[in-house]
């Protein structure tokens, strides 16, 4: 089978198409052919030495796969042959998802649901499970609250507006005006824009989900209610603590990684997943320079 492989760290260049042998399921594991597979930030942080989350080269990068059963190890009970599903791999693990085929353990798996295309599922793994177990997990959104949400025509930030409003929330998104009706259409009921507008001078927030970090932090403390939460997503600036949090009577949430989880993916309501673009897998450099552009609105995936 073709997979993407990188001898070395670097730029985007270093991402290679090679071939190796199709993988085997061992019991309790599926061996799933590849529709898609999602390209994330963290993706290019290891791929250019910022996260030695793999150790040293060469590896294959990868955790959000989309695609069908093509065959179900010893002890499984919840897939066969022929199944749609998709996951996120264990994370950092050893990766793999740029690839035409994958195995994974079944407990990471979720029957691909008949709102989601294969791109789309194949997009939507790591974000949805960030915004699941960060947001609503520690932050604790319920109805009625009122929520802001900082990059919200991101990656992260799209599926949590929607999961926020689903939680009958109250949500304000910031981003830049070209994607305030994105914004808008996702189900945020205010939108700033953070190049020309303070969000520091909205009303009172009870949760504030940062998905920037540095000096946004100290900023979305100054819009929280009393015994508000910051919950934050940026385990290497989070530019806040929870010294700082208790000074401010507010609590903070470092959210430092997430966990693979099919029966969290079972439990997401229906959302909307943006694609940004669909690449060939042979094209990951030119997925990589997408993502590393900050300009996508959404996800952008591979499809062998």
């Amino acid at each position: 089978m073709r997979v993407i492989t990188q001898k070395t760290v670097g730029g985007a260049s270093v991402l290679e198409v090679a071939e190796v042998a199709k993988p085997v399921p061992g019991p309790g594991q599926v061996l799933v052919k590849v529709g898609a597979a999602g390209v994330n930030p963290v993706d290019t942080y290891i791929r250019a030495g910022g996260f030695p989350a793999l150790g040293e080269p060469p590896f294959t990068l990868g955790w959000d796969v989309a695609g069908t059963v093509e065959q179900a190890g010893e002890g499984v009970r919840g897939f066969a042959a022929g199944d749609d599903a998709y996951g996120m791999l264990p994370f950092p693990g050893t990766g793999g998802g740029y690839a035409e085929y994958v195995v994974a353990d079944e407990s990471d798996l979720a029957r691909r649901p008949s709102w989601l295309t294969v791109e789309e599922a194949g997009a939507l793994p790591l974000v949805a499970l960030t915004a699941w177990q960060a947001l609503l997990g520690r932050g604790g959104v319920s109805a009625g609250q009122r929520v802001l949400i900082h990059a919200a025509a991101g990656g992260v930030g799209h599926v949590a507006v929607q999961l926020a409003k689903a939680r009958g929330a109250y949500v304000i998104g910031t981003a830049s005006a070209a994607k305030h009706d994105f914004v808008r259409s996702l189900g945020a009921d205010e939108v700033v824009d953070y190049r020309h507008q303070d969000f520091t001078e909205i009303e009172p927030v009870d949760v504030v989900f940062d998905l920037v970090g540095g000096e946004y932090a100290e900023r979305s403390a100054k819009v929280l209610k009393p015994g508000g939460v910051l919950v934050s997503t940026i385990p290497g600036n989070p530019g806040f603590d929870v010294d700082r949090a208790a000074d401010l009577g507010i609590r903070f949430e470092l959210f430092g990684s997430v966990s693979a989880s099919g029966a969290d993916l079972e439990a997401l309501p229906q959302v909307k997943v943006q694609l940004d673009h669909v690449v060939p897998l042979a094209d990951a450099a030119k997925a990589h320079e997408l993502v590393e552009s900050k300009r996508t609105t959404g996800k952008v995936v591979l499809v062998p």
